[in-house]
């Protein structure tokens, strides 16, 4: 049976940590995936609409092969200067692409979500100060989950989103993990039932009682362009190219789709950013097929999209209602369900 690893979190994947900024006034925050010795790194953007940043430099053909960071705000296109804040910590650090005289250039991909006029002002006063704040707050132990960070706050199919991280550990030793924030226009419930999509995805008792309910689901809002979209990395213990990394972060999106009815949308921005901290060798494949570790990638892509699944359906559960959203903790249970 599959298992988990220590946390259920990002945190499982050594050389990973994890921080947010989360301003509950101005209904928004930021994310900060830091990997101190850098992490190889791939992204895949599927979504129609979306606020992205350094995601052109992840491509397998281009020169940089690390990152030092990923960045998940809030914010739309305002909140992609928190990684300028993030970029600053780092260079302090000493931790970026080596320059001359001893200088480095931190590569911090970031994206953006859909957030605006939830809070006090419709842009909140988001910026380098808030991502310098959360790159602060990273660290290897747990970290709060729900409506903090990147998912203050998102909405999902018009109920209240948030952030939340899934672990698993393979037989192999490889460690696959993600953390999503969930902004999503469609939604994580089956109108039919009440219950969400992808609930017999829990690994034991993680879902626990509340994942059970049944519940009666608000009308969806009216769709508008470009105020979704939900956003993740997932990382790994593994030694990966940049191309397997790619390769992984596109097999992952399987978890926004099988979780979130519909996906990747024209009014959604849906980015996963994927990072191998390169602790762990790949198995190599034998046989007629000498593609390398072709079968375990499969496997880790399989793994991927099934923790993102269940990262999305745990953080509409550990959501709390905020600014006239409700949560689905707070919704009223569905009769004869």
């Amino acid at each position: 049976m599959p298992k988990t690893g220590r946390h259920n979190s990002l945190i499982d994947v050594e050389g990973i940590l994890v921080g947010h900024f989360t301003s509950r006034k101005y209904a928004s925050g930021v994310t900060a995936i830091l990997s101190p010795e850098g992490a190889t790194a791939g992204v895949d953007v599927r979504g129609s609409a979306p606020g992205t940043r350094e995601t052109d430099l992840l491509q397998p053909m281009n020169l940089v092969e690390k990152v030092q960071a990923v960045v998940l705000t809030g914010g739309s296109v305002y909140g992609l200067a928190t990684a300028d804040g993030v970029v600053r910590r780092l260079e302090k650090k000493g931790w970026g692409f080596p320059l001359q005289d001893g200088h480095v250039a931190p590569i911090v991909p970031a994206a953006a979500l859909f957030d605006l006029g939830r809070g006090k002002q419709f842009v909140p006063p988001i910026g380098p100060k808030w991502g310098a704040a959360a790159c602060d707050a990273a660290g290897s132990a747990g970290f709060p989950l729900g409506s903090v960070g990147a998912g203050t706050g998102a909405m999902a199919g018009g109920i209240k989103g948030g952030l939340e991280t899934a672990s698993e550990a393979l037989p192999s030793g490889i460690i696959v993990a993600a953390i999503v924030a969930v902004n999503s226009l469609g939604s994580v419930i089956d109108p039919a039932t009440g219950r969400f999509w992808e609930i017999r995805q829990g690994m034991g008792s993680e879902f626990g009682a509340l994942g059970k309910r049944a519940v009666k689901l608000p009308p969806l809002p009216v769709a508008s362009a470009g105020q979704n979209t939900t956003i993740g990395v997932v990382a790994t213990n593994a030694v990966l190219t940049k191309a397997q990394a790619q390769k992984i972060a596109q097999m992952a999106h399987d978890g926004f789709a099988r979780a979130i009815r519909p996906s990747h949308a024209m009014f959604d921005g849906d980015t996963i950013f994927c990072l191998g901290t390169n602790k762990r060798k790949l198995p190599a494949t034998r046989g007629f097929f000498e593609s390398p570790a072709a079968e375990m990638l499969t496997e880790m892509g399989r793994s991927t999209a099934d923790c993102m699944t269940r990262a999305i359906t745990r953080g509409i559960l550990e959501a709390t209602s905020l600014c006239g959203i409700r949560a689905f903790r707070d919704l009223d249970a569905r009769g004869n369900a």
